[in-house]
């Protein structure tokens, strides 16, 4: 089957990427407002991107009922700074409590019952229950696609600091089955580590 997405609709085309794309680790940000008011959000278009300096981008897309920005993408532009928390099978449950749309100046660390622990490099707070979390600079924002709904941004960050919960850390490297990530799938579908199994590259 080929599907030109010129066919599709804004949601079918979303369902395809999504279906697709699998699975998808969660940038969980935490930002703040012009204001110092907390903001956290998850995003499931999230990787890194370079070692030198350690940079990582997300892409919050603009909401499908408005055509608007979220409250992350326009706090980043308003501070420059931002924070990605990793989600884990811990901190799952209330990852999503915060995908949900709350009036701006809504804690969502409140409304998911999470600790705003304070970082040294960045203004915004990082989630204490987080086992991982990367305080970033802005870079770039590029935009992407339609200036409305479905349309998007892809937010460069440079990691000005790593906290790593010191258990994780072994030999420098962070231990992935005591992590305990979580992924996104499509739909209110997630995944955890389930089979590993390892590939060594032919040089």
């Amino acid at each position: 089957m080929i599907i030109d997405p010129a066919t599709l609709d804004l949601r079918g085309a979303y369902k395809l990427l999504i279906g697709s794309i699998l699975p998808r680790p969660i940038a969980w940000v935490s930002t703040v407002d012009a204001d110092g008011r907390p903001n956290l959000a998850p995003f499931s278009f999230f990787t890194g991107v370079a070692a030198a300096p350690p940079v990582v981008c997300f892409a919050p897309m603009r909401r499908f009922a408005d055509g608007a920005e979220k409250d992350t993408l326009r706090n980043v532009r308003a501070t420059g700074e931002f924070v990605v928390n990793i989600v884990d099978e811990d901190t799952a449950a209330r990852a999503n409590v915060t995908a949900r749309e709350f009036a701006p100046g809504v804690s969502e660390f409140a409304e998911a019952g999470l600790t705003p622990a304070p970082c040294e490099a960045v203004r915004a707070p990082r989630v204490a229950e987080s086992p991982v979390s990367l305080e970033c600079r802005l870079l770039q924002v590029v935009e992407v696609g339609a200036d409305g709904a479905g349309g998007g941004a892809l937010v460069l960050g440079e990691v000005l600091r790593f906290h790593v919960r010191d258990d994780l850390l072994r030999d420098g490297r962070i231990d992935t089955v005591a992590l305990r990530p979580v992924g996104r799938l499509a739909g209110s579908e997630y995944t955890t580590l389930g089979r590993r199994f390892d590939l060594e590259r032919n040089s």
